[in-house]
């Protein structure tokens, strides 16, 4: 693996800025293997060498991967001056340079976001090439038919000509206004465009699983946590 600057990597790594880091690094309060290290540009090898600062071992692992259950009224983005945002929510010991969402979810709309520095990773899973699921949770303000459902799993034809892939969709209501939607890709909308689609209308969406992995049930709206290497392996799952 390639050596990286300290100062980089303990940044992309920990809740610190670049700028404290520097100030860490002036103060020699950081330790690689023992020795005193003051010089930013230090390369680094994070699979071999040991850093610590202030006498802490810094676990460092080059990406990291968290689960957040959106609100509604929450910006999926990575920053904006006017909005609040998915990074916003999450807590200074999660935080890393160059988290992003990996996939977004409307304004309105609610549930699993995975946020991650992995670009590679979050490539491969969004990819409709890879048929990595992504499950919807819909509400919907007509019930819907079953000759409705058949058009939708057939492969869509929105009204301004896209062509969507074949959908699974599935009635948990008894109702028949909730229904539980599988898609492979994640055009704009494109759960609500495809219910216009069909004369109907989404009032409440929810992204329930990503891959095999469900939301964790107990993580409250705005809440979020790292994922395990298990869990991270389910997202890949089809």
């Amino acid at each position: 693996m390639p050596k990286e600057r300290i100062d980089k990597m303990i940044a992309s790594t920990t809740a610190h800025s670049r700028k404290e880091v520097k100030a860490m690094l002036r103060e020699k309060r950081v330790l690689v293997n023992g020795n005193t290290v003051t010089d930013g540009a230090f390369k680094l090898d994070i699979a071999a060498d040991t850093v610590c600062i202030d006498g802490v071992a810094l676990p460092m692992k080059r990406y990291i991967y968290l689960m957040l259950n959106k609100p509604q009224g929450i910006v999926s983005a990575s920053r904006s001056a006017a909005e609040k945002t998915v990074v916003d929510l999450v807590p200074p010991d999660l935080r890393r340079d160059g988290l992003f969402p990996a996939g977004r979810l409307d304004k309105d709309t609610t549930g699993f976001v995975l946020l991650t520095n992995d670009g590679d990773f979050a490539h491969r899973i969004l990819s409709p090439k890879n048929h990595i699921q992504k499950t919807y949770v819909a509400r919907l303000a007509e019930p819907i038919t079953s000759e409705k459902i058949a058009v939708l799993q057939s492969g869509t034809t929105l009204r301004d000509g896209t062509v969507l892939l074949p959908a699974s969709v599935k009635i948990i209501g008894e109702d028949a206004q909730t229904v539980q939607i599988k898609i492979c890709e994640g055009k704009y909308h494109q759960i609500k465009r495809m219910l216009a689609s069909v004369g109907n209308r989404v009032t409440e969406l929810s992204r329930t699983h990503m891959g095999a992995l469900p939301l964790d049930s107990t993580l409250a709206p705005g809440a979020c946590r790292a994922l395990t290497e298990d869990e991270v392996r389910k997202i890949c799952e089809k």
